[in-house]
């Protein structure tokens, strides 16, 4: 899976470096399955490399992964996709929202968002968030599919109802977020284009409707808050409200869905992790956490270098991408003892799963309510969980999620 392979191309690096090229196949399905062994050969063998199919440095060390997230030099600088007419309704998306965007136009964008997420929104959805787990397990059949049954329906709930999307609409936000997010897979069909650009056009017009009737008429939601924030005189643009919005749906609901996905199949390969946690309840909370080191949702975040930059003794020259690879970051030996482990009280427990520096998750306060719902509506619902049948991988590394996790409440 990883191999040594020569040098980088003269022209990607500066004249006289020497780096590390590895040979890594993002679409080989036994690489989806389980990444981490070749990870951690590809981090035992050069904390940062070259990577020829995809142009870019590939950082795998919790160190270096930290490094790319954090170094100011390193960046995210968008530039629209060509023919810009063909994909207006993405690069509007992407031109307009902070994860693509440094200071200034982060720190303007960051601090109106987070004054209107940060109006007590998480926190008064936390007995909702709870109520609405407990609720679709409830009405769950036996088997049941924990995605589609319990972690696609609460997320649409939760950030439908973070926003303030009508009961209504809700049905419309989980296609619309999933044809989008296949743009950020390593490579895409260009059916799958075509979709996420239908996605973006209808989503954007949705929510702009939307905003425009809250302005008029404010409610006590996300979107309301949104379009009534400022910064002094400063205030978001109608695009910026939009990619906002749209942002905070995608990014928060991907990452909830796929979370809960990984870390209950990881739960229920365990379970002696499973019975010490059935038996103290207190260690939900760090169970989640270890949810997202062990099998992070997002695997791999882009940089772009503003500057040569150094990072683990290779010089990342202006112009050149670097990719943090957080999955093989949270499996570093150097900071996890026995990183293979699934361990529940693992303390301290500093991942990178909801990233770091600048851009780490706004969202993370309120997908930790939600996990810890989740879990905790799961835990509540039988005694005896335990797979119905082996859980189906979604064909994609960048966004690692299942496609169906089976579970019975049944002991044999």
């Amino acid at each position: 899976m990883t191999t040594p392979a020569g040098r980088a191309p003269e022209a990607a690096r500066p004249a006289g470096t020497t780096v590390v090229q590895v040979v890594i196949d993002f679409e080989d399905p036994d690489f989806i399955r389980d990444p981490y062994p070749a990870l951690a050969r590809l981090r035992e063998h050069a904390a940062v490399s070259w990577h020829e199919p995809t142009g870019k440095w590939l950082a795998a060390s919790h160190a270096t992964a930290g490094a790319v997230l954090r170094d100011r030099r390193l960046g995210r600088f968008w530039q629209d996709r060509e023919p810009s007419e063909w994909w207006a309704p993405f690069n509007m998306l992407h031109r307009n929202q902070m994860m693509e965007n440094e200071p200034p136009d982060h720190t303007r964008l960051r601090t109106l968002v987070a004054k209107a997420f940060g109006r007590g929104h998480v926190e008064r959805l936390r007995p909702a968030v709870a109520a609405s787990a407990a609720s679709l397990l409830a009405a769950a059949g036996d088997p049941f599919d924990l995605l589609t049954d319990l972690a696609e329906p609460l997320a649409v709930t939760v950030i439908a109802e973070l926003l303030g999307v009508p009961a209504a609409d809700r049905h419309r936000l989980r296609p619309w977020s999933a044809a989008i997010v296949r743009m950020y897979e390593v490579s895409r069909t260009p059916e799958a284009e075509r979709e996420a650009l239908a996605a973006c056009q209808e989503f954007a017009d949705y929510i702009r409707a939307l905003a425009a009737e809250r302005t008029a008429r404010p409610e006590n939601d996300l979107i309301s808050h949104l379009a009534a924030v400022r910064d002094g005189s400063d205030r978001l643009s109608g695009d910026e409200l939009v990619a906002s919005a749209i942002l905070l749906l995608n990014a928060g609901h991907e990452a909830s869905v796929n979370a809960l996905g990984g870390g209950v199949v990881a739960l229920l390969h365990h379970p002696d992790q499973l019975a010490r946690l059935r038996d103290d309840r207190s260690l939900v909370p760090a169970a989640i956490e270890e949810m997202i080191r062990y099998d992070p949702p997002l695997h791999l975040f882009v940089r772009t270098a503003a500057a040569p930059v150094t990072i683990g003794g290779v010089t990342i020259p202006e112009g050149g991408e670097i990719a943090a690879l957080l999955g093989a970051a949270n499996h570093d030996p150097a900071v996890f003892a026995d990183p293979g482990r699934f361990d529940i009280t693992r303390d301290p427990n500093p991942h990178l799963g909801f990233g770091a520096g600048l851009h780490f998750c706004l969202g993370a306060p309120l997908a930790r309510i939600e996990l810890q719902a989740a879990l905790s509506a799961l835990l509540d619902h039988s005694p005896t969980l335990v797979l119905a049948t082996d859980p189906v991988h979604r064909p994609t590394f960048v966004l690692r999620a299942f496609t169906a996790v089976n579970l019975t409440t049944q002991s044999g």
